[in-house]
């Protein structure tokens, strides 16, 4: 895995890279690609993600969030990243280390989304493995936590994959798709094993969901 640093206010967060995935800080330059990516996939996504603003896709809505991520991670709160695919230099996906807790707690929030034509490649896995190394190694937190729809099961198969935990059932945790919902929590630790990737192969059956 390689570490290294932007020139720029998003610097803050390091970009991970291994093989051909790279994970890197959003910038306001990426807005045409991310909306064009996220407009595509709306359908895809919607099921899985809260209701979008009116505004979700405009320019002045992006330059808002770049400023929230670039606080976030001032603040050591929240660290995103944006997935891109080192051969075509293609906007894939995103993730988000949230709601850090220092302390007594040293814990983290796992969310993330995949491109409607990037589903079931693989990618995905190989991210969360990347921001695992990331969040037990450079942040020196000691455990990530995820949450997922019940009937979510390719992010369910994923987070099992890498290693994650199933740890309970939390009612009506989260908002989606205009409903409250319950989620399946699920967590890993620091001490806990990383489990490396399936063959490409053992991706041709899983169903094409992204987390919620």
């Amino acid at each position: 895995m390689a570490l290294f640093r932007f020139a720029d206010p998003m610097a803050e967060a390091p970009a991970l890279a291994s093989g051909d995935l790279r994970l890197r800080a959003p910038r306001l330059s990426d807005h045409a690609e991310w909306a064009e990516l996220r407009e595509k996939s709306r359908n895809f996504l919607a099921a899985w993600e809260p209701i979008w603003p009116a505004d979700e896709l405009s320019r002045e809505s992006f330059r808002r969030r770049i400023k929230r991520y670039a606080e976030e991670m001032r603040r050591d709160e929240a660290y995103p990243f944006f997935l891109i695919r080192e051969s075509d230099q293609r906007l894939i996906g995103g993730l988000t280390l949230g709601f850090l807790r220092r302390g007594v707690a040293q814990a983290a929030t796992l969310g993330y989304w995949i491109g409607a034509p990037y589903a079931q490649q693989g990618h995905m896995g190989a991210a969360v493995r990347l921001a695992l190394s990331f969040a037990f190694g450079h942040l020196g937190l000691q455990r990530v936590e995820a949450a997922c729809l019940p009937h979510n099961e390719a992010s369910i198969r994923l987070l099992e994959r890498v290693g994650f935990r199933k740890e309970g059932l939390a009612r009506r945790y989260l908002c989606i798709n205009g409903r409250w919902q319950d989620h399946v929590l699920y967590a890993i630790l620091s001490t806990d094993p990383i489990s490396p990737p399936m063959p490409r192969s053992s991706y041709e059956n899983i169903d094409k969901r992204p987390s919620s």
